[in-house]
């Protein structure tokens, strides 16, 4: 990424990712805190092995080139089946509408062939919330102060959950649809399914393919 801040673009074709162990178990990369609470650990092109604090002071940051902004953070989650495992890649975005975005990702790999639908996105649902869950009230004000003084001159910020399912007659998902938006829409995320998310369904979805790092 040459420059700041990046386009989605940038991360998109270029991000790199950590190897994880299998589920139940800890990732590699992921460690427990002196309080028992799982740390993940996050990666884009630029860095490694963020934690999250570190992941949301780079949020922090880029807001706060242009508090005016119109700010959307979006969490979503997309799978892949592959011979001996599935692979799931949680996206966290934070996208000023129209003038550029910051990205990160975390793998997450399950040691078997995941064949049944519900149960995988299940799962992506599950590990989006887990995601969101790490922006406390106190995360999410922080950033709510960035665009406060600016919201009479159009700025805005809000928190979206991607699912990657989709409502059409031939979507073999819609039958899921309303069961994975309820369970986002109680954490107070607005959820987005497709053609909408894109997190998951594209950005998400590109590192789903590969098995290791």
């Amino acid at each position: 990424m040459n420059g700041y801040p990046p386009q989605l673009s940038d991360f998109t074709n270029n991000c790199s990712l950590l190897a994880y162990d299998e589920i139940y178990q800890l990732n590699v990369g992921d460690h427990l805190s002196r309080d028992g609470r799982l740390n993940y650990k996050f990666q884009n092109l630029q860095e490694k092995n963020m934690s999250f604090e570190q992941v949301f002071s780079r949020i922090i940051k880029f807001m706060n080139i242009k508090p005016c902004g119109n700010y959307r953070l979006m969490v979503g989650t997309d799978s892949q089946v592959h011979a001996t495992c599935t692979v799931f890649i949680t996206g966290i975005v934070i996208q000023n509408t129209g003038k550029g975005a910051w990205a990160c990702i975390r793998k997450y790999t399950v040691p078997r062939k995941m064949i049944h639908l519900h149960e995988r996105i299940s799962l992506e649902t599950t590990l989006t919330e887990e995601v969101v869950r790490l922006f406390t009230e106190s995360h999410k004000n922080k950033m709510i102060d960035i665009v406060l003084p600016s919201v009479y001159q159009g700025a805005s910020f809000t928190i979206e959950g991607h699912i990657d399912i989709g409502s059409g007659q031939r979507n073999k998902t819609r039958e899921y649809v309303q069961e994975m938006v309820a369970r986002l829409e109680t954490m107070g995320v607005e959820p987005k399914i497709k053609p909408d998310a894109f997190v998951a369904s594209s950005y998400a979805n590109k590192y789903t393919k590969k098995v290791g790092s």
